[in-house]
C-alpha cells in the first residue's frame, strides 16, 4: 500500500462545516481520509494550525513553504510530491489506492450520516 499523506494550510477543522462557509472540498476530503482509515489505509492528514511539527519536520514540505503557504495543500505519496495547491481527486485517490471511488462514500458498509443545522 502507498502511504498518503496531506498536508494542509492552517484552518479550524478539517471537515469544512465550521466558519461562515461550508467548504464541500474539505468535507470530502475529510470523508475520503476517514473511509480510508477505516478500510486500514496508511493515509495521514496534518493541519498546519494544530501540527505545525509536521510541517517542520519533513524536509519537502519545509522547503515548499518556505515563500509562503499559498502551495497548501500539499499531497504526498510514498514521501513524494504529487500535488500542490489542491487535493487529489476521488479518481486520482482510487488509481492511487486500488480501491473503488464508491468506497470513499462508504464507511464499514454504510454511507456516513451528517446531521446539519442551519440557523
Amino acid at each position: 500500500m502507498k502511504k498518503i499523506e496531506i498536508y494542509d494550510p492552517a484552518m479550524c477543522c478539517p471537515t469544512g462545516l465550521c466558519g461562515p462557509a461550508i467548504d464541500p472540498e474539505l468535507t470530502r476530503m475529510a470523508t475520503v481520509v476517514h473511509a480510508l482509515k477505516q478500510q486500514g489505509y496508511p493515509i495521514e492528514r496534518f493541519n498546519l494550525a494544530n501540527e505545525p511539527a509536521a510541517f517542520v519536520s519533513n524536509s519537502l514540505i519545509k522547503e515548499a513553504i518556505t515563500d509562503g503557504v499559498d502551495t497548501l495543500p500539499i499531497t504526498l505519496v510514498d514521501g513524494a510530491i504529487v500535488r500542490r495547491g489542491s487535493y487529489l481527486s476521488n479518481a486520482e485517490l482510487a488509481e492511487l489506492t486500488g480501491l473503488e471511488e464508491k468506497k470513499f462514500a462508504v464507511v464499514n458498509g454504510e454511507k456516513p450520516k451528517v446531521r446539519l443545522t442551519l440557523k
